[in-house]
């Protein structure tokens, strides 16, 4: 039964009657596939005092293998059904009720026949509505999977179909099997089913399941799963904004940072090349979020998304801190969790810009070549800017601490070095870009302002500096970030759920 289907109410009022009439020698229930609240419409439309049973996970539907509201079903003790029909049917009524009457030896009730029709037809079951039914396959089979298989032709190559459903980022993608992602599943304790985050474009909800998928087709192993998954959380925020990072012209993407004890549990890369290629770990998890986001959100280049450019990195771009070669405290331990606790901290980045620096000795002048390299983001003149994420090499690390530089101290003289009379920074015949004289009026800036000294961060605190890369090669990395929420994007950081 269900409220919303006429048949139904139509036969409620005898369903009433047979639980009045024969109650005290046969169980008569009405098995409802509603949700509680509208579940208690039905009980009130109808005046029943029977029991109303609960069938919303539509598990007893799909056992007796309905398709269609009502079915009205006669079963003996042991369960055997001995009458079954389906809608409504006044010859039907009748004839149930004299079998009820004389299976209990209890007369039939009186009913006035001529209200109700000779016939109409049920509607359809929910067990058997789109989706639904694969669902309770599953469920009933076990498995915890509920996305729709797709079947392609024997003869066709299921590699060269992804690609021609748009299902990969231009590379080829693993094909998610049943099996596999199974098997992914089995490094969460997640619910298979359990909403990860509500995704942007599309604002469709990822699942387990479907992150599970992206997951197997980016090339994950099941242990970068949780990863993966705290990942999506972060991007999903509204500080984040994905899909503001997404179709934004100016190409940036997440770059994502692992941090805690997890990096080594799945052998991630923080040493020689840890930006680069030749990582399962790094370069995977990152490809598994962008396939989600694609998949899953919608995101795809020339629909949504709109970089001008675009850079290597919206395919993947991720990494973990090689915190024991620090000399400072982790980036996830300065932005608030224990050192014990993995976390993932994604920042919305352009491309990586190597610093060059193999002859400073102290650490005040290599921390001033450090800023000289941040200048150039963006444009030169672009000053008062937002995030950017500083990758310090292990080489320049070692500079840096030799003369108890702290990270405070390395983010003081980046501003101080970067600091410019804002005169320097207007727009002109040499470089239009810049401060504009439109923006202060039919007057221009005063001469106060002029003077006035501009940093190249809006603060020190936007300057998120991380430890990486190989012993040998004094060059560290920065990516530059993009405009702050919140018309753009904060940097968040999510613990992983590795337990």
């Amino acid at each position: 039964m269900k409220e919303d289907c006429p048949t139904c109410i139509l036969s409620l009022p005898l369903i009433e009657a047979a639980h009045r009439a024969f109650g005290g020698a046969i169980d008569v229930w009405a098995i409802a596939q509603d949700e509680a609240a509208t579940r208690a419409l039905l009980i009130e439309r109808g005046g029943l005092t029977l029991p109303v049973l609960d069938d919303s996970a539509l598990h007893i539907s799909y056992a007796w293998d309905l398709d269609t509201v009502p079915t009205i079903i006669l079963a003996d003790g042991s369960g055997a059904e001995l009458r079954q029909f389906v809608g409504f049917g006044r010859a039907d009524w009748q004839a149930l009720f004299a079998e009820m009457s004389a299976i209990s030896g209890v007369s039939a009730p009186s009913i006035d026949w001529t209200r109700y029709p000779e016939m109409r037809p049920g509607c359809g079951s929910k067990s058997v509505e789109p989706g639904t039914a694969e669902r309770l396959a599953a469920e009933a089979s076990g498995s915890p999977l509920r996305a729709r298989r797709i079947e392609i032709a024997e003869s066709d190559d299921v590699f060269e179909f992804m690609f021609d459903q748009g299902l990969t980022d231009g590379l080829p993608v693993v094909p998610p099997t049943p099996e596999r992602v199974v098997r992914m599943l089995a490094a969460t304790k997640r619910g298979a089913q359990s909403v990860v985050a509500v995704v942007p474009p599309n604002m469709a909800p990822a699942t387990v399941e479907k992150v599970a998928v992206n997951a197997v087709m980016a090339g994950c192993k099941p242990e970068y799963l949780p990863v993966v998954i705290a990942a999506l959380e972060a991007v999903c925020t509204d500080e984040f904004n994905i899909h503001g990072v997404n179709s934004t012209t100016w190409g940036a993407t997440p770059t994502v940072v692992v941090n805690g004890p997890i990096r080594h549990r799945i052998g991630m890369n923080m040493k020689l090349n840890a930006l680069g290629q030749g990582n399962r770990a790094n370069a995977t998890i990152g490809r598994a979020l962008k396939l989600v986001l694609r998949n899953v959100g919608g995101a795809k280049p020339s629909g949504t998304e709109r970089p001008t450019l675009g850079w290597p990195g919206r395919i993947t771009s991720c990494f973990a801190e090689w915190e024991e070669r620090s000399p400072w405290e982790p980036l996830h331990v300065e932005r608030g969790f224990r050192a014990d606790e993995s976390v993932v901290t994604v920042i919305a980045t352009e491309g990586p810009h190597q610093i060059a620096d193999q002859v400073s000795r102290s650490a005040y002048a290599l921390a001033g070549s450090i800023g000289l390299g941040l200048e150039a983001f963006w444009h030169p003149k672009s000053h008062n800017q937002g995030d950017t994420l500083l990758v310090v090499c292990p080489e320049h690390a070692d500079t840096l601490a030799r003369d108890g530089w702290s990270k405070a101290d390395l983010r003081s003289r980046i501003q101080q070095i970067t600091s410019r009379p804002m005169r320097e920074l207007m727009g002109d015949d040499e470089s239009g870009e810049g401060y504009q004289r439109a923006w202060y009026g039919a007057a221009g800036p005063t001469q106060e302002q002029l003077n006035t000294r501009v940093p190249k961060f809006r603060g020190p605190e936007y300057i998120h500096i991380a430890v990486a890369g190989g012993e040998a090669g004094k060059f560290s990395t920065a990516y530059g970030g993009w405009v702050l929420a919140p018309i753009g994007s904060n940097p968040v950081s999510r613990r992983i759920d590795d337990d």
